[in-house]
């Protein structure tokens, strides 16, 4: 049997939410596999659906830029907050965005090869940066959107500066409306996405992988109903179909109103404006998410409860 660490029961608190006790027997139960005892806690109803990845320990800004119908967003991590505050940082990052913007590079490793504007490499005025500041700093991620005809909204929550912050978003709205129609509704469109989280643009773009997750936590729940066969299977497709509602952006509820689907909101646009208007596509970054944290004092608060 794996040992299980006060570190694994902090990372697995962190992530669902549920008691010490609880994750402690989760890991025993999944054999100290993190994702598997997720989906044991989700399971017995003891963590939430979907826990937000919010409460990582790293640090540093995600940035966006945007060019005409073009945009891209990147996330530079630091060891520290303090880091994401130094002018010299938040510098690196506005340029690192724009080099991404206009370079087209497609990843981190593309785009830390890229040249930079004072000389020499994105990676190696990262080096340099780490040297001066005297912390680690990695680019992590970029990501794209484009639209032949409309435009491209940015948009940051907790902004630490122009264009920089903890959530970045990028909405891209295809289409004829002009643009006093379309930057408005992608603003609008931009902070619901920051704020509710979706996982795909449409229900057909999750990942299958994710789906049959969900699918065989939603049948251990069923099963335990003692309700007959073919009422359990429909409690399943159901309760599947409810999770891709709910993390698609397109029928996700409005979080302006909390009733009109977002598909809704952004044909009624159109309708107005008597012109055609598609959410084609949109990018949310949050700084930290899905980077395992490192142990801090909370290990000690543990350690009795997971054995360590």
């Amino acid at each position: 049997m794996a040992e299980i660490t006060a570190a694994a029961v902090k990372e697995l608190r962190d992530r669902s939410g549920a008691g010490m006790m609880d994750c402690k027997k989760a890991l025993t139960e999944a054999n100290g596999d993190i994702e598997a005892a997720t989906d044991w806690l989700r399971a017995k109803g003891l963590a939430a659906a979907q826990k937000k990845s919010s409460r990582t320990a790293a640090e540093g800004l995600v940035g966006v830029a945007v060019a005409g119908t073009k945009g891209v967003a990147v996330e530079v991590n630091s060891e520290t907050d303090f880091v994401a505050k130094n002018d010299q940082f938040q510098d690196f990052v506005r340029t690192v965005a724009q080099i991404a913007l206009e370079t087209g590079a497609a990843d981190a490793e593309a785009l830390t090869a890229a040249a930079y504007p004072s000389g020499g490499t994105v990676a190696e005025k990262l080096v340099a940066n780490i040297a001066t500041i005297g912390e680690n700093q990695n680019v992590r991620r970029v990501g794209h959107v484009e639209v032949s005809q409309g435009v491209v909204v940015p948009y940051v929550h907790n902004a630490a500066a122009p264009g920089l912050g903890k959530i970045g978003v990028l909405v891209a709205l295809e289409g004829d409306a002009p643009a006093d129609v379309l930057e408005p509704l992608g603003k609008q469109l931009a902070m619901h996405i920051a704020a509710a989280f979706p996982l795909a643009l449409s229900a057909a773009d999750i990942d299958p992988a994710l789906l049959e997750r969900e699918r065989a936590i939603a049948a251990e729940k069923a099963a335990e109903s003692g309700k007959p066969a073919e009422i359990v299977a429909k409690m399943v497709d159901g309760a599947v179909a409810k999770f891709a509602k709910e993390q698609a952006l397109l029928s996700q509820l409005f979080v302006m109103d909390n009733k009109t689907p977002v598909a809704d909101v952004v044909a009624k646009a159109a309708k107005d404006a008597g012109k055609s208007i598609t959410l084609k596509s949109y990018i949310r970054f949050q700084l930290g998410e899905g980077i395992e944290k490192e142990v801090s004092d909370f290990a000690a608060e543990v350690a009795a409860a997971a054995g360590a």
